[in-house]
């Protein structure tokens, strides 16, 4: 017999449906109306102000008034708020902080307004109606959903709560999913990931699961756990479980895992959320990429990657994009984010509608876990190891290992020694303690089990030259990239 739940689940999905298509199938209309409501809004903060925007009726004037940023330039601005001053950004103060370890400047302070809240929580909701729309499932209404996420408590600092996107998002499940939601909040709180997932197995057992959410390699650690505790695949535990929704990382290293893993296939929803806004989620099963969210409270522009590194590059809008082009994403945000460069490289794969993949970081970096490691983090863990020591770095770069043929995933450390350490093991020990301290999300990882320590491979005197001599980079500016997210590089020294 078919659930209240579930026969009301259709015809609303219907209606949001018809609600996104309204605006889906009119873009321009919809990001013109945005940007002038966003400049409207601030025009008396210090901000708007200090941009003259008053002045401004045009992406064209934006362009002239505001220049790109990103965190760092941002910075003066966020430290004003951070401190308790309002109308610096947006209108009035932020209701929370995202506090987030990013891949470019360390830990940042990302506000969140009024405003710009409901958003993070209706695009996460319609991207499972979407599916509801597309699919006609609503099987898994009933069933128990689990959100693997960070804690809900909240710190407060100068009237603003502070904490995790995740966490700050926790609060706001609407009553009709609480009831079906796990982990209870007190299995939530818990702060050691591993004792955590440990809970999170025990609550889950014996439920009937339906949904699964979370970032892969958190969701894979789980799944792991609860295949050594009943030596079953998790579709045979869960025998309804039929939607796993993912985001933070890209998915496809680990699918095949999964799939083992699960022992069957199960329907799958990509999210494109950050703390800076929700931009993306999935809306067709069968369709590539994701539907960028153009009246959500943000206004987006677009640079060509290969040209953001030039002095005076082109800001485009939806307008003039192409499919299959890399580009920066920029936005300007109802949370008092302006031509806010994340650092993220996208690429559409439909103009009608628009979607897009995330093709990577401006910069080089490792996020294979979602840890945003990056090169002057490296760089200093190495520097710290070999102090006052006789160890002699000549050139390395850094890998994930992501499916190793014993034990847990790692970061694969490529060094070429012009004189080597008398132990390896002490200075892989020395580098991974660095970078734990260096990097929040790094030292969870390590902490939570998802990854081991760090390890070392030697690489032959000369190799790193005669690598770059191969792909015609020898010299000149041509630089070896410090880490890198795949192992293209490293295949050559493996």
């Amino acid at each position: 017999m078919i659930s209240i739940k579930s026969a009301l689940a259709r015809p609303f999905a219907k209606r949001v449906y018809k609600n996104i298509q309204k605006w889906a199938k009119n873009p321009l209309e919809t990001q013109e109306k945005v940007f002038q409501e966003l400049i409207s809004e601030a025009t008396q903060t210090q901000f708007g102000k200090d941009h003259d925007f008053i002045s401004i009726n045009s992406h064209k004037d934006f362009v002239k008034r505001v220049p790109v940023r990103d965190y760092e330039d941002l910075k003066p601005y966020v430290e004003r708020v951070v401190a308790g001053e309002e109308d610096v950004l947006w209108k009035g103060k932020p209701i929370y902080f995202a506090k987030t370890s990013g891949t470019t400047s360390g830990s940042k302070y990302i506000p969140i307004t009024k405003e710009s809240m409901p958003f993070h929580v209706q695009s996460a909701r319609n991207a499972i109606l979407m599916y509801i729309h597309e699919t006609g499932n609503t099987k898994f209404v009933d069933g128990k959903m689990i959100f693997l996420q960070g804690s809900p408590i909240l710190k407060e600092q100068n009237g603003i709560q502070l904490g995790r996107l995740s966490g700050i998002v926790a609060h706001y499940v609407p009553k009709y999913l609480q009831k079906n939601r796990l982990p209870s909040w007190e299995t939530n709180c818990i702060d050691d990931w591993e004792t955590k997932v440990d809970a999170i197995v025990e609550e889950t057992l014996p439920q009937n699961m339906t949904i699964i959410s979370g970032i892969p390699s958190w969701v894979q650690m789980y799944f792991e756990k609860l295949q050594q505790k009943t030596g079953k695949k998790v579709g045979d535990i869960f025998k309804n479980f039929n939607l796993f929704i993912f985001g933070g990382v890209n998915y496809e290293p680990y699918r095949a895992k999964f799939e083992n893993l699960i022992g069957r296939k199960v329907d799958s929803i990509e999210l494109y959320p950050a703390s800076e806004g929700f931009f993306a989620y999935q809306d067709k099963q069968h369709e590539k990429g994701m539907l960028l969210q153009l009246n959500s409270g943000i206004f987006y522009e677009f640079i060509k990657a290969d040209e953001f590194f030039n002095e005076n590059p082109k800001r485009i809008t939806i307008k003039d994009v192409e499919v299959g082009v890399n580009y920066v994403m920029i936005i300007s945000t109802n949370a008092g984010l302006w031509a806010y460069n994340i650092g993220d490289t996208v690429q559409f794969t439909s103009t009608s509608p628009y979607r897009v993949i995330v093709s990577g970081r401006i910069k080089h970096f490792i996020s294979a876990f979602g840890e945003h490691v990056i090169g002057k983090e490296v760089e200093q863990a190495m520097q710290e190891a070999t102090l006052n020591s006789n160890v002699r770095v000549t050139e390395f770069t850094v890998a994930p290992q992501i499916n190793p043929s014993i034990g847990l995933p790692y970061h694969e450390w490529f060094i070429e020694f012009e004189n080597e350490p008398e132990n390896l093991l002490e200075l892989a020990k020395k580098i991974d303690d660095s970078l734990q301290k260096q990097n929040s999300y790094y030292f969870d990882l390590i902490q939570g089990k998802v990854l081991q320590p760090l390890k070392i491979t030697k690489v032959k005197t000369g190799g790193f030259q005669e690598y770059m001599k191969s792909i015609g980079k020898l010299g000149g500016q041509n630089k070896l990239p410090r880490l890198s997210n795949d192992r293209k590089i490293v295949e050559e020294f493996s």
